[in-house]
């Protein structure tokens, strides 16, 4: 199995920019497709962006498209996802997961292995 820890996550205002990252532990980080989920209070977890083991297919939210960019680093076990075009919308916690197998799917029931989340707050 893989664990996962998020961070980078904080306050910042609307148009700023946050870099979140993920690092991964266990089982070799590149058997893994990833993912960006978020859910805000009230909320139900919603779909952010996502990406091949290799990192050559990427799928992002519509929500995000043109503002997000998830992005991986095998030698480094770690995923990325900027976050530029910040709006207070974007606000949530937002979770890394892990999917065994290369499904670049925004199913969150695809994935097998979550982090802790790390807490994005846009203020306007």
């Amino acid at each position: 199995q893989v664990q996962l820890v998020e961070s980078g996550g904080g306050l910042v205002q609307a148009g700023g920019s946050l870099r979140l990252s993920c690092a991964a532990t266990g089982r070799t980080f590149s058997s893994y497709a990833m993912g960006w989920f978020r859910q805000a209070p009230g909320k139900e977890s919603e779909f952010v962006a996502a990406i091949s083991r290799g990192g050559g297919e990427t799928r992002d939210a519509d929500s995000v498209k043109g503002r997000f960019t998830i992005s991986r680093d095998n030698a480094q076990n770690t995923l990325y996802l900027q976050m530029n075009s910040l709006k207070p919308e974007d606000t949530a916690v937002y979770y890394c997961a892990a999917n065994f197998g290369n499904l670049v799917s925004a199913d969150d029931r695809q994935y097998q292995y979550w982090g802790q989340g790390t807490q994005v707050t846009v203020s306007s």
